[in-house]
């Protein structure tokens, strides 16, 4: 699955690679956590916008935000049958610009080892994601995403089982039309990437943090760090648990890690 990723390119170089109109100002972000604003491609009236939104997806029909787990991703096998993304899976698809993402990999020891996973040419990646506009009893609103993942492949699932689903440059444009693209062709397209297209490198436990933000993040681990014992080194907790039934069932696709 993805529960952290990274933006770092210059936000010129996003824009020429993905194609959109709009000029935004972005910082590079090597931390990129769950609620956290990020980044989306859509295509709005014929053309390619960038829009700003919640990572933490929630259902245009939902009366609560409160009564729903953290849904950050959702599984490209039945996003199209789920209630809380079918409609998204329909009418609102993304591309989610990235320079990569993290995953854990649980140790003899009982630990958990960070990679920083990326691609092997160092060109940003596009994830498949969903959009919804939510809005309240008062008429506020807030526009929120989730990244769709896909069975890890060989390379990637000694890490995990799952994987961000890739959507590469020649299919940018069919993934975001929703006219001539149905829920599901669109479904049909994603998969796991190529063996060949990502390298994962294990990275200090420091990414565990959401407050650390910064570079050195990426370096390779050059020594273990199983005797650490400072907070940053701690592995991601899982969110409580909610006491309320989520309409949709549970895709485990919904915490963190």
């Amino acid at each position: 699955m993805c529960g952290r990723y990274a933006l770092t390119a210059e936000p010129e170089a996003i824009r020429r690679t993905f194609g959109y109109v709009d000029h935004p100002n972005f910082p590079a972000r090597y931390n990129i956590a769950p609620t956290q604003p990020i980044g989306l491609v859509i295509r709005a009236e014929g053309q390619r916008r960038f829009l700003l939104v919640r990572w933490g997806f929630i259902p245009g029909w939902a009366k609560d935000p409160r009564d729903f787990s953290l849904l950050i991703n959702a599984r490209a096998e039945t996003a199209a049958e789920k209630p809380a993304f079918r409609a998204a899976m329909r009418h609102r698809r993304a591309l989610v610009p990235a320079s990569g993402f993290y995953e854990w990999r649980k140790t003899p020891d009982g630990g958990k080892q960070p990679y920083w996973i990326r691609p092997r040419d160092g060109a940003p990646v596009a994830f498949a994601g969903l959009w919804e506009t939510w809005a309240s009893a008062d008429g506020s609103e807030i526009d929120t995403g989730a990244i769709l993942t896909v069975p890890a492949n060989r390379t990637l699932s000694p890490i995990h089982d799952r994987m961000p689903a890739v959507v590469h440059s020649s299919e940018f444009e069919r993934w975001l039309d929703t006219v001539a693209t149905d829920a599901r062709a669109a479904t049909a397209m994603l998969r796991p990437a190529a063996e060949d297209f990502f390298e994962a490198v294990p990275v200090s436990t420091r990414v565990n943090a959401v407050r650390n933000d910064d570079e050195g993040l990426q370096a390779p681990l050059s020594e273990p760090l199983a005797m650490a014992t400072d907070a940053d080194t701690k592995p991601p907790s899982r969110p409580a648990a909610k006491t309320r039934k989520r309409e949709g069932g549970d895709d485990g696709q919904q915490s963190l890690f």
